[in-house]
């Protein structure tokens, strides 16, 4: 069987463009499906991707192929030089990074993973599923787990791997009569840090809760933001962030009159957004993987190490998404996108219950979800509550309700922030496909906007 690194190695030597990347991606992925306390099904796959990048002079082409077979290999690299022969200059075009010392680990077999990622959280998982019915609730979700491994070699000589494991539990649970709903979300590395009994149990809690319903009408209320849901909008703002764009004019990261607003503040609180492809618990690659280029990210810059990056420190905004050509252009150092995000208030903070504990009057919001971005001048979001809006009085939780539809920008709420607690590993549910490694705090907003009642249950 051929492994991606001959892969690698035998695309770049069919190929006869001037310059070549070569990306080969092996994921292996494990998944348990549940509802209704009972386990539905469970499996396992495997997939592989080739991405062949020929550049010739300045023109770029890019082909892209799952499964690829060794006898199926020239014609993909074929096809990515005669694109890049027939392609217009690429404005983004540099020379390929080289120099960067290769992955020790780069002939080392690929580790799948498999069913066994779940021993020791599936038992738990049924006992959870036993206290549920004991406890007339019903759970639903699912337990998936994906190891990918990335090697990505050039024309320059760089020979780069990085091995990525990606775990996530999606917990719903609902009363008997399937009129209550609460949501939890972790992400995790190996599932072995995975607390069942522990989200079981808060999730109890929240169907309790919303025994009581209240209606409230739309308006601006105190509102508590947990750590998921701070990661929601927290992840857009990051996705938002391309200095091509703010250099443009054309994102709320744009100086008006022309520059970027890098070096202005944009938080109330010292609270400081950053990357770092170390950190611990969310770890992710520590070089450049760009597939394509867009205007955050370049095909020229595939190898480009990635450090720790602040994007906005201590209230200032000290970063935005460079590829080397954006850089150029806004004057700014090279800071590319990193696949993690960590955000954190000044000192420790407070935990999510003693901020209730101190709220007079307000709404604890578990979560968003179909957030849609309105402006991009202003990053004005809009979408929906779920699984459960709170009534916070004199410190206690006194009943569950109504959904509303929420009008906010990320940028303009964290300049309104009135507290910023202690911060936790999470997982963002709206953006939990594209984005799981997150570390966000929980919030207290003193006037979120909740635009309109919703329907939504």
């Amino acid at each position: 069987m051929t492994t991606p690194q001959e892969l690698v190695e035998r695309a770049l030597a069919l190929s006869s463009a001037d310059a070549c990347v070569v990306l080969a991606d092996d994921a292996s992925s494990a998944n348990l499906r549940f509802a209704g306390n009972t386990l539905t099904t469970n499996g396992v796959a495997h997939s592989t991707r080739l991405t062949v990048i020929s550049m010739s002079g300045r023109g770029v082409g890019v082909v892209s192929r799952s499964a690829v077979r060794p006898d199926g290999l020239a014609d993909v690299v074929a096809a990515a030089d005669a694109a890049a022969r027939a392609a217009q200059p690429a404005e983004d075009a540099r020379e390929l990074v080289s120099g960067v010392p290769a992955s020790a680990s780069w002939d080392e077999p690929v580790p799948p993973t498999g069913i066994e990622v779940f021993e020791g959280f599936a038992p738990a998982l049924g006992e959870a599923f036993s206290a549920a019915e004991s406890g007339g609730r019903r759970l639903y979700g699912f337990a998936e787990h994906t190891l990918t491994s990335t090697f990505l070699g050039t024309s320059t000589g760089l020979r780069l791997r990085h091995d990525q494991p990606t775990g996530r539990l999606q917990l719903n649970a609902k009363s008997a009569d399937l009129k209550r709903s609460a949501w939890a979300g972790v992400s995790t590395h190996d599932f072995t840090d995975v607390d069942v009994a522990a989200l079981d149990a808060g999730l109890a809690r929240r169907l309790d809760w919303a025994k009581t319903r209240v209606d409230l009408p739309a308006g601006r209320y105190e509102t508590l933001l947990p750590p998921a849901a701070m990661a929601d909008l927290m992840v857009y703002l990051f996705w938002s962030a391309g200095a091509r764009d703010a250099v443009d004019g054309r994102s709320v990261f744009a100086k008006p009159g022309g520059g970027t607003r890098v070096g202005e503040r944009l938080a109330s609180m010292p609270v400081t957004l950053s990357s770092d492809p170390a950190a611990d618990g969310v770890a992710c690659a520590p070089f450049v993987t760009a597939h394509a280029s867009s205007r955050q990210s370049s095909v020229f810059d595939n190898g480009l190490p990635l450090a720790a990056t602040d994007w906005i420190r201590e209230g200032r905004l000290e970063s935005l998404l460079q590829t080397r050509y954006s850089a150029e252009l806004s004057g700014l150092p090279v800071t590319p996108a990193i696949d993690n995000l960590i955000m954190r208030g000044p000192g420790d903070g407070r935990s999510l219950e003693e901020m209730i504990a101190s709220t007079r009057h307000g709404l604890l919001v578990t979560c968003l979800w179909y957030i849609r971005e309105v402006d991009p001048q202003t990053l004005l979001l809009t979408g929906l509550t779920r699984d459960g809006v709170y009534l916070v009085e004199h410190g206690e939780v006194v009943g569950e309700v109504n959904n509303f539809r929420f009008n906010e920008s990320p940028v303009d709420l964290l300049g309104r922030l009135s507290e910023v607690g202690r911060s936790h590993q999470t997982l963002p549910r709206e953006w939990s496909d594209y984005f799981t490694r997150t570390v966000m705090p929980a919030v207290r907003v003193p006037d979120f906007n909740m635009s309109t009642v919703s329907q939504a249950s």
